[in-house]
Parts: C-alpha cells; structure tokens; sequence
C-alpha cells in the first residue's frame, strides 16, 4: 500500500509538471499567477513546480510585471539553451537536417540531394547519419532530446519500427536499426503528412484547431488528420494516405500500383507526366514552377493547371463530407507552389463537390511554415515526449 501511494504521488507531480509546461510552452512569459488561473493548480503546486524546473534550467526568469497593490509579479519563460533537437525530413528529391533549440529557433543545417535512384534504404541512412554529424558538430551530445524523422510512407511502430514506402519501392525497411549503425540518439520515426501536419497545429495555419486536415502535396501527396487537437493515426498508423484514396475508377496508374488515385492526377509527378512535354529546369521542383509561368500563355499548360485544381477541389470535397474539418491547410513544395496561383479555383472545386453546411465550406489555406514544415515537425516528437514529463 505504501509503495502504491509513493507512486501515485510521482505520477501526480509528473503531471503537473507536463501540465505547466505545456501551457507555457505556447504562451510566454507568464507569471506563476497566470499559469494557476490557465492550469487550474493551486498557486502552491505551480510555485513547486516551477521551483524545480528553475532549480534544472528548464525554466528561467523573464522581467517583472506590475501587479495591483502588490509586488511586481516575475514572468517565466521556457529556457529555448536547455535542450536540442533534431529534426529530418525524407523527402523525394533531398534530404534535409536541421538542428533547433528547445523553443524551435533554427540553429543548423544540412541538406543532400537525392537522384532518382537515390532513395535505397542504405543510401538514405548514410545521408541522414552524415546529416545528424553536420549539425551537431560542436554540440554537447548531453543536451540533445532526440531527433526526429519524417518519411514518406507508412511507419507501422513496435520495438523495431519498419517503414513501407512504395513509392521509394520500400517494404519493411528497419531504418531506425540501419540507423544504430551511427547514432545513440533517441530516433522517432514518422510519416512526414504527419510531421507537417504537427508543425502547423503548434506554430503555423491549424494553431488552435480542434479538426483539421492539413495536405501535403510533394511528388506524391499525404495528408495529416487532427481529431480532437492530435494527430488521428488509425489501427495501424497508416491513417492519412489521401493520395492513395480513389478519384477515377480505372484511372491512371499509380506509383503505389493502384490505379486512379488522387496523387495519379495531384501530385506533383503526374502534373509533369500529364503536361507530357519538356520543361526546363533539372528536378520537378523548378520543372512545376516553369508548367505554372506557361500556363499563362500555353493552352496545353492552363489545361493541365486548370485540370490540377479541379482534381484536388473534389479529393479536399472528399475529406470535407467525411471529416467535417474547420479548415483544410494545403502545404509541401508543389501545394504551395500550386497554392500561389490556384487556390481561388481550388476553394470553388471544393465548394462546387462538397455537400451544403449549415455553415458554409471550410476555409482552405496554405500552410505558413514553409518547406522547412516537415523538418520542424520532425523534430517536435521528442519536445512531444519532453513536455509530456520525460526526463530532461
């Protein structure tokens, strides 16, 4: 009986730990006052709190407020020099790495192009490793909370976590055990749709939203679903392949070897494949961007273009009928690029393909953080773990 009251008083304090710092996380500097009234703890339990977290260095000091007819109230922030993160995204044309402070303030980084041929599971371990060298050189390895992954594919976790990517012809590949080969680091492993999505929810267009669905459209297209102001992951954690859901029955084929899904038409290949003549430029990225300038006086282009919109108004119409979002945020290099020029003509598809709401379609927006989203939400998943009370 002893030992299980002794262990519900460190759960109880764990808790408020992760309480508080959650809650000045995302809105600082606070006072101990104002962190009880948004909390609900005792000014007692805060005061505690807080005095451990400054005795660790998780915590510092921020100034002093004026109160009513007392002393000044000291303002507490986050201390961002306490830990590191990393964070990395896999991506189809490169691979980037990119080390932050605690507060997510860019510190470092690295990036690696990856040919066509480039994605084999080896290939991309080595960069990662090579990347995680790059940014860390110089940093004290007692310091970093972990690095953060974001892969396109599904990431199905246990003890030995195995990535399915078909698009990179991947099936079951062990990256985080190829990855032991050159790093101790605490590794979390997610789909990159998801790591975006979570980079948006924290700091970009879906802060504050309860349901939202955020897009990422690259070479292919993923999506991140927020239930209830989290990530909805499904049975298997492969929930938020909107790429691979089916727009044309019999369609076109698909990289994943299917046929007629979204990404056939959406994603940012297919654009090209569709267009079907030369552009300059040597990777999709500056090749989409040439597509868009021509449609302005190309027939062949605008159609494309004009086509493109529609596609992706009727696979967000989809998402809105079944999920019955409060926004639809559009992100990856090629949505933001599509975004640019089309979003007026997607929001029409979206409305003219939706069922009618009470109150109106979702707004639909692009995302605010930039390529760099899939990065930044990588490395997110171990400051998740730290402020939900892990050991920092």
């Amino acid at each position: 009986m002893q030992e299980r009251r002794r262990s519900t008083v460190r759960d109880l304090r764990r808790d408020n730990r992760s309480v508080l710092l959650w809650a000045l996380y995302f809105d600082q500097p606070r006072t101990r006052q104002d962190l009880s009234t948004a909390t609900g703890l005792s000014p007692a339990s805060v005061s505690n709190v807080i005095r451990g977290l400054i005795d660790e260095g998780i915590v510092v000091e921020a100034g002093s407020v004026e109160s009513e007819g007392g002393r000044p109230r000291v303002l507490l922030r986050i201390n961002p020099e306490h830990r590191h993160v990393v964070g990395v995204d896999v991506g189809e044309t490169r691979i980037r790495v990119e080390l932050f402070d605690l507060m997510m303030t860019e510190r470092a980084k690295a990036e690696f192009p990856l040919e066509r041929s480039g994605h084999d599971a080896r290939v991309v371990a080595d960069r990662i490793l090579a990347g995680l060298d790059a940014v860390l050189s110089g940093v004290d390895p007692g310091t970093v909370l972990g690095a953060g992954i974001g892969v396109p594919g599904v990431v199905l976790r246990g003890s030995d976590p195995v990535v399915h990517g078909p698009t990179y012809g991947w099936d079951a590949v062990p990256l985080e055990r190829m990855l032991r080969s050159g790093t101790d680091l605490p590794l979390y492993i997610d789909n990159g749709a998801k790591t975006m999505g979570q980079a948006e929810l924290w700091f970009g267009a879906g802060r504050g939203a309860q349901h939202a669905v955020i897009g990422l459209i690259g070479s292919g297209v993923g999506a991140s679903i927020i239930t209830g102001g989290v990530t909805h992951r499904g049975s298997t954690s492969s929930a938020g392949e909107w790429g691979h859901t089916t727009l044309v029955v019999g369609g076109r084929a698909c990289r994943c070897g299917s046929a007629g899904c979204l990404e056939a038409y959406a994603g940012a290949e297919a654009i090209l494949d569709r267009y079907g003549l030369p552009l300059p430029g040597e990777d999709q990225e500056s090749q989409l961007a040439a597509l868009l300038a021509l449609a302005a006086t190309d027939a062949r282009a605008a159609e494309v273009i004009d086509e493109t919109a529609l596609f992706l108004g009727a696979g967000i119409a989809g998402l809105v009928n079944l999920l019955d979002p409060e926004r639809i945020i559009l992100g990856g290099w090629a949505g933001l690029l599509l975004g640019e020029r089309m979003l007026p003509a997607i929001r029409a598809a979206v409305a003219r393909h939706s069922l009618m709401h009470a109150f109106g379609t979702p707004p639909v927006e692009l995302c605010r953080l930039g390529p760099d989203a899939v990065a930044l939400g990588a490395a997110t998943l171990p400051v998740e773990r730290f402020l939900n009370g892990a050991a920092g």
